[in-house]
């Protein structure tokens, strides 16, 4: 190796290292306060709810997506949380129920301080279709009003089956489409996107300031998705060490504006990945 090549090797050497400092040293992707899905801790619950909400206060949540939980009423829970200094900006409703009256999720949302009511599931048999996705329009607009007039924004949670083709996109797509933006927003459960074969940044990106809170999980590496809305809790692994690029989604959800962010893991190993999870989120920089 003649002396120009050592030198600009050793040149090329140099920016990398460089490179790889700065970028150790960058600025923090994520900013937002920590948040937990309450469903996460579904296997706790029946244990001890206070002990339950200990054990996520020391992990280093302070805000949790949840709702009412069997054994404690929401006053009380309301009262666990503040003692906590945990803050509860979303509750999960049934969707059936909320069509049928939201004067009970209203009630609920009010007592826990939610801003936002997360549906997570729309009614359907087989293969999700038009007609499904056309009543779930009409009945998210006429719930998304209500709630909006008593101060809470309604979000829509994917969860995999929406992305049945549609012309020239997706029954998602649709769905984004053909509901109003001042009754209804969306969550997107990152997991749920990446399964079906979406790209969950482009769809960050297509959708911007329609997203507004999101649903943080990685999906084991090999899994081959599909459009049924389902796959074995197992395949719910760390952030970071799955199949889904972690990195590109927070940068782009930030530049979105999501709101809140609620990791949840459905894995039985979730007490081990959860501090797993928290140190890649931290970790990720600019």
């Amino acid at each position: 190796m003649n002396k120009l090549s050592y030198a600009l090797k050793t040149f090329l050497t140099v920016l990398i290292i460089q490179g790889t400092v700065l970028a150790q040293k960058g600025k923090p992707v994520y900013t937002s306060p920590l948040g937990l899905q309450a469903y996460t801790f579904r296997g706790s619950w029946g244990n001890g709810i206070e002990a339950t909400l200990d054990t996520i206060q020391k992990l280093g949540i302070t805000e949790m997506e949840g709702g009412p939980i069997s054994g404690m009423t929401t006053e009380e829970l309301r009262r666990q949380l503040d003692k906590r200094n945990i803050k509860m900006p979303s509750i999960g409703a049934d969707y059936k129920l909320l069509s049928e009256s939201a004067d009970e999720t209203i009630k609920n949302a009010k007592i826990l301080g939610a801003n936002f009511v997360m549906v997570a599931w729309i009614p359907h048999k087989g293969s999700f279709t038009l007609a499904d996705a056309k009543k779930a329009v009409d009945d998210f607009n006429k719930a998304g009003k209500i709630l909006k007039e008593n101060g809470i924004t309604l979000t829509y949670h994917n969860h995999g089956y929406e992305f049945e083709p549609y012309e020239d996109g997706t029954l998602f797509d649709y769905i984004v489409k053909n509901t109003n933006p001042e009754y209804v927003s969306f969550e997107m459960d990152i997991l749920w996107t990446a399964f079906p074969g979406q790209d969950p940044v482009k769809l960050l990106n297509k959708y911007g300031s329609r997203w507004k809170l999101m649903h943080l999980k990685d999906l084991k590496k090999g899994v081959k998705g599909d459009l049924s809305g389902g796959t074995p809790k197992t395949n719910d692994v760390a952030l970071g060490t799955g199949s889904i690029d972690i990195d590109g989604i927070l940068k782009a959800a930030k530049k979105a504006g999501v709101k809140h962010y609620f990791i949840e893991d459905e894995s039985p190993s979730y007490l081990k990945q959860i501090p797993q999870t928290i140190a890649y989120i931290k970790s990720v920089k600019y």
